[in-house]
């Protein structure tokens, strides 16, 4: 494809899985997705031309220099199962195309239709009424009914109706127009903090896959983060809890301003501390990428993964 730039011999993948990612709710899904690659030390495999599903919209300002904006780009990385029994491939997409999505799917099915895919998997949010402290369901819908009874199995919620926005959805739609099987799974999360990240979700996603695709992976460092999280929205809901109960307590007219009066937020700033532990992690990541993770947590963390993206990805170039 004219559209892309491969680092891998193609044809040595063996009855290969695709797993698809994009930003969503609770960063469900990217979470999973790098949590995935980071855990399996996958390697760069392919990247699409953001030229090709992009425009650039914005300009960036750095010490009063103007930049051309950063298009979001598109990747796929490789797992080689060491058993040689299955072999997964993940896309991590870093925005959705404004426009073209059905082409841009169309693409991708065909670029999976000539490594070999034999199925495909996207993942997403599922956003109910759910209390923080509750275990994450996953939710599944699949391309046929034969996918849909085999992935019972596995303690699923089927997606009775309603509809997967974005190419979450649109990709397996596409697929099976092309005439090959997949599933998207949902992982569930709090409505009430659907702009928040809630890795539980991620977590519940993962453990799932990782038994429908019988493989091993160490999910202890998604479980601690997801417990973090989890302790820290809990003290998050009591608190709003608590201003709720305040407000009905408050007359018209009387001390607004005290609960809708915030300072502004300012932008985070790393500390030389802060420098120093990214290095020394982007160094341990550097020598063994199954500690990758750690590092994007850390990324996360001081809320600076962007600006660090392409050198946290640049770590899955290689084999």
């Amino acid at each position: 494809m004219n559209d892309m730039q491969t680092d891998h011999n193609l044809s040595k993948l063996n009855r290969p899985w695709l797993v698809a990612v994009w930003p969503g709710m609770g960063n469900v899904a990217l979470s999973a997705g790098f949590y995935l690659m980071a855990k399996l030390d996958m390697h760069l495999l392919a990247e699409f031309s953001p030229r090709e599903l992009f425009d650039v919209d914005h300009i960036e300002v750095k010490g009063g220099l103007i930049h051309t904006g950063r298009m979001p780009r598109s990747r796929l990385f490789v797992w080689k199962d060491p058993d040689e029994k299955r072999d997964i491939v993940i896309f991590i997409g870093e925005a959705q195309p404004p426009l073209g999505k059905y082409a841009f799917c169309s693409k991708l099915i065909e670029f999976s239709r000539q490594i070999g895919v034999e199925r495909i998997f996207t993942f997403a949010a599922m956003a109910t009424q759910m209390h923080p402290e509750h275990p994450s369901r996953v939710f599944a819908a699949a391309t046929d009914a034969e996918i849909l009874e085999e992935l019972n199995k596995f303690n699923l919620e089927p997606l009775e109706d309603g509809q997967i926005s974005g190419l979450n959805g649109l990709l397996l739609g596409t697929a099976a127009e092309a005439g090959l099987h997949g599933a998207c799974l949902l992982g569930e999360m709090p409505h009430i903090f659907a702009q928040l990240p809630f890795p539980k979700a991620s977590l519940a996603v993962l453990d799932v896959f990782s038994d429908i695709a019988a493989i091993k992976v160490d999910l202890t460092e998604l479980s601690e983060q997801a417990d973090a999280v989890n302790e820290k929205l809990g003290e998050l809901l009591a608190k709003v809890e608590s201003a709720m109960q305040e407000h009905k307590g408050l007359e018209h007219g009387g001390d607004e301003e005290e609960l809708y009066g915030a300072e502004p937020i300012e932008e985070p700033r790393l500390s030389p501390e802060d420098e120093r532990e990214i290095e020394g992690l982007f160094e341990i990541a550097t020598q063994d990428r199954s500690k990758a993770y750690e590092l994007k947590r850390k990324l996360d963390q001081l809320e600076v993964f962007k600006d660090y993206e392409d050198r946290f990805l640049d770590l899955f170039k290689n084999a």
